[in-house]
Formats: C-alpha cells, sequence, structure tokens
C-alpha cells in the first residue's frame, strides 16, 4: 500500500516472525535532510523497514524525532576546531600495534580474547543530533558504552554529557579542540587533555581516566606527556569506518566482519557541519542483535579491561 503524499509503497502483508534485520534487503534509509524537511509518511510506519524490523518487535522510539522540521545545519555541532575526522591525519593500523607493543602498560588496543565480550566506543561527542539518537538506542538494548568526549563539545551539550553518564556509560577524553597532538607542543598537549578533564569534572564530579588521542595520532613525546598526567591510552582494534562516508550496512559489514572477543570498536557519536552520523545510528541495532545472536556480551571499556574509569578522588 502507499501512504498518502509519498512515493514508497510498504506491504501491507502480515510479516514473518521476528528475524534477524537484515539491512541489505530493506528500503534506502531516510534522505539526506532539505531545507525545512516534511517527513514523508512512509517513515513514520511500521515495520521500520529502513532497519528491517517487523512490526511485531518495533524499535521503541520513533525513526523520525521531533527535530527532523527544523533545518539540519541549525542543529549540528560546528566542526572541531583542531580539525574534522579525515585520512590524512590518521596513521596505519599498523602503527597501533607498534605503539602498543612498545608501550603495553599504556596503551590498550584491545581486551582479554577469552571470552565473547565487546565494547562499543564513540568518539567526537556529545552533540545535540546523533549523540541522543544513539543513546536511545543503547537503552532499547540494554548496551553500556564508553564515550571519548571532546571538551568544545562537552562545553557545548552539557545536558548531553550528564546523560551519557546518569545512563551508566563511561565518559573518557578525547582532546579540547580535536587536533592532531603531534604536532602540538607539549604545554599545548598538556592544555588539551587538562582543560577537558576540568570540564567534565566539573559538569559529572569526576575525572576521566581514559584518554583517546584524536586520530589514533600519537608520538613518543605525546604518550610522555600524557602518561604523565595520569591517563591510560585507549586505541581499538575494530574501526567501524562511521566517519569515511560509508552507508549504514556498510558500517555493519564492517564491524561484524573484524569483530571478536575482547575487541574495542571505534564508532563516532557526533560530527560537525556536513559530518551526518546516519550510517552510525542505522548500523548500531543490527551490530548489536547480530553479535549477541552469537553469544557477545557488550561491556564498557572498564570493564572489558578491568582498569579503572575515572581517576581517584583527593581526600577531602
Amino acid at each position: 500500500m502507499a501512504y498518502p503524499g509519498s512515493s514508497r509503497s510498504v506491504s501491507s502483508a502480515p510479516h514473518a516472525p521476528w528475524r534477524i534485520p537484515d539491512p541489505w534487503s530493506a528500503p534506502d534509509p531516510w534522505p539526506a535532510p532539505e531545507p525545512w524537511f516534511t517527513p514523508d509518511p512512509w517513515f513514520l510506519q511500521p515495520p521500520y523497514a529502513w532497519a528491517g524490523y517487523p512490526v511485531e518487535h518495533p524499535l521503541t522510539f520513533p525513526v523520525v524525532d521531533a527535530w527532523r522540521h527544523v533545518p539540519h545545519a541549525w542543529r549540528q555541532a560546528p566542526a572541531h576546531a583542531g580539525g574534522p575526522e579525515r585520512i590524512t591525519e590518521r596513521p596505519p593500523r599498523a602503527h597501533h600495534i607498534d605503539w602498543h607493543a612498545r608501550y603495553p602498560n599504556d596503551i590498550i588496543l584491545h581486551g582479554p580474547t577469552d571470552r565473547k565480550a565487546i565494547a562499543l566506543t564513540f568518539d567526537d561527542g556529545p552533540d545535540d543530533v546523533w549523540t541522543p539518537q544513539i543513546l536511545r538506542i543503547l537503552a532499547q538494548y540494554q548496551v553500556k558504552a564508553t564515550f571519548f568526549c571532546v571538551g568544545q563539545r562537552v562545553q557545548q551539550s552539557p545536558r548531553v554529557l550528564q546523560q551519557i553518564y546518569r545512563e551508566g556509560h563511561v565518559v573518557g577524553n578525547h582532546s579540547w579542540s580535536h587536533p592532531n597532538l603531534t604536532r602540538l607542543s607539549p604545554a599545548e598537549v598538556r592544555a588539551e587533555v587538562e582543560r577537558t578533564s576540568d570540564e567534565i569534572q566539573r559538569l559529572l564530579g569526576v575525572r576521566p581516566y581514559l584518554f583517546r588521542p584524536p586520530y589514533g595520532a600519537l608520538s613518543d613525546e605525546v604518550i610522555r606527556e600524557v602518561v604523565a598526567m595520569g591517563y591510560k591510552i585507549v586505541f581499538w582494534n575494530v574501526d567501524s569506518l562511521d566517519w569515511a562516508g560509508l552507508t549504514g550496512p556498510q558500517v555493519a559489514a564492517n564491524v561484524l566482519a573484524h569483530a571478536g572477543p575482547g575487541a574495542i570498536v571505534l564508532m563516532h557519536s557526533a560530527g560537525g557541519t556536513g559530518e551526518g552520523r546516519e550510517p552510525t545510528v542505522q548500523s548500531l541495532p543490527y551490530i548489536i542483535v547480530t553479535l549477541r545472536r552469537f553469544g557477545y556480551t557488550f561491556v564498557t571499556v572498564p570493564e572489558l579491561t578491568g582498569i579503572p574509569a575515572y581517576q581517584p578522588q583527593a581526600p577531602g
């Protein structure tokens, strides 16, 4: 049947029993928002076909939220002052392995591989557009994750940061302005890290112990500075590439092809102007449901590795 005002049609025949969502056979996800976007009624109807969910098991939050009629650019966070996600700033994965081998006590690449546990991590937030949608999905599936937050965005979206913490997720440090730290002086590196932790501590009353460098870019000098400030550096061993222009199904396929016991998965919970995170939102339910089907549990980085989430509080 066709819905009024829509060029799409959805079958009204009864749906099969609950199945693992299959985004490859689902209709295209929602289009890029246009100025003064008017929701197509197709998006508001079950079976939420963009993610392959039958009407017997819908998501508990609407596919199109109340923000969708607001011009997208008005809501999206500005680009990182230090630069957006881009391939030219990222070292090869082999460098991560090398750094972990050289500093095994200071740099985490993955968790123990003797149990089927995976840590989902989200960089670059919080923001008021994509982070709340990701939090809804995580709440729906009762998954706890680790969010590496950028100080400038913490300052811009304090309530979202507080929601992350209140809902039981772990908050880590991802620098103040998202620069390539290897291009900064030691004093500038310290300022990027400590200013972010100061702001997080002001809002939450806890100071992060976990730090993730923007782009995964490190040098011996940066490592020494970060470790001297009392942080543990967290890399990843599965990059979703949700920042690289992939579609939702491609992001899901990439994660599922590489995730295994002890994996730390890199995803993103925010993007600057022109950096949509639809693929992250679209792929996340499928990733969770599929990995759970194969016996995996989802934990935070501290739960996966046995290290603390926050620095000890000073007495008094």
